[in-house]
């Protein structure tokens, strides 16, 4: 396949979000299921298209329904390219996320602005020859919409962090302890299993996407910290159970916020000068 064979977009929807369990209730009113089908085999699951402040919202639980898919098998280009196929162009990637720093405390926000790949044996790119195209990657999150969510999220009074840098690991087990001081020692903010390769095929369709990293847990603990453990499932989904409203709300405010704007950053023209001629 020599480049993403994208359909005419349906127009159902214009701004996408993944999510989990915790955000079913997510859209408002009157809601539809939607099934895609898609060159590159089934998304995670059936979409749910409704509104969100007047907004034509497409959800899709990243890890299918009840949690059924690990972060290494979800088969991310089905689920940007279905995106892209409702009409989909800005995309909102809340996710759970592990601390790598003490100053960034579980139920903080972070905006992350940079992502380090730590993955493998990913489909990573919608471009497997003949067309050969590299995509700029040195800013892996859309500008402006990173800027919205920060505002958002401080509109909630939530404890956000504007920026931070983002090691995404192959999963599904969590690190050891000397992978974690690694990652530490670099200077990294978080850790997670799903941004990569989400954010570069997103870039790939030139579709704005963001993170908002909901901090649930210290990854392999604090060394020198007695009271701080490493990370467990039970302490994730409890961290996760008690902030989702506060995720859901954040969103609720950045979706009507960014819908009408005018695409100007990069992310809408990332082909213009990526595809070797």
């Amino acid at each position: 396949m020599s480049f993403p064979p994208l359909l005419q977009p349906e127009r159902l929807a214009e701004v996408g979000v993944f999510g989990g369990s915790g955000f079913y209730s997510l859209l408002e009113g009157e809601t539809r299921q939607v099934s895609v089908q898609t060159p590159y085999g089934a998304p995670s699951d059936a979409f749910t298209v409704g509104g969100i402040g007047g907004v034509r919202v497409a959800f899709l639980p990243r890890h299918g329904t009840h949690h059924r898919i690990p972060p290494h098998a979800i088969n991310y280009r089905a689920n940007l390219w279905a995106m892209a196929s409702l009409g989909v162009t800005r995309v909102i990637a809340p996710s759970a996320a592990g601390s790598l720093q003490s100053d960034v405390r579980p139920g903080d926000f972070v905006i992350c602005d940079q992502l380090v790949d730590r993955t493998y044996c990913r489909e990573q790119t919608f471009y497997d020859g003949p067309r050969v195209t590299h995509i700029s990657f040195a800013d892996p999150y859309c500008p402006d919409l990173r800027q919205h969510a920060v505002g958002a999220a401080r509109g909630q009074g939530v404890t956000v962090h504007d920026r931070g840098t983002v090691v995404v690991v192959q999963g599904p087990r969590f690190s050891t302890r000397a992978e974690s001081r690694w990652y530490s020692n670099q200077g990294w903010q978080v850790i997670n299993m799903t941004q990569y390769p989400e954010a570069a095929l997103a870039r790939e369709l030139e579709l704005c996407y963001v993170n908002i990293s909901l901090i649930t847990d210290y990854d392999a603990g604090l060394e020198g910290v007695a009271d701080i453990e490493p990370v467990t499932v039970d302490e994730v989904v409890r961290v996760m159970r008690r902030n989702n409203d506060r995720v859901r709300q954040v969103i609720h405010n950045l979706v009507p916020l960014i819908a009408t704007r005018e695409r100007t950053c990069p992310c809408a023209s990332a082909l213009q000068y990526a595809v070797v001629s």
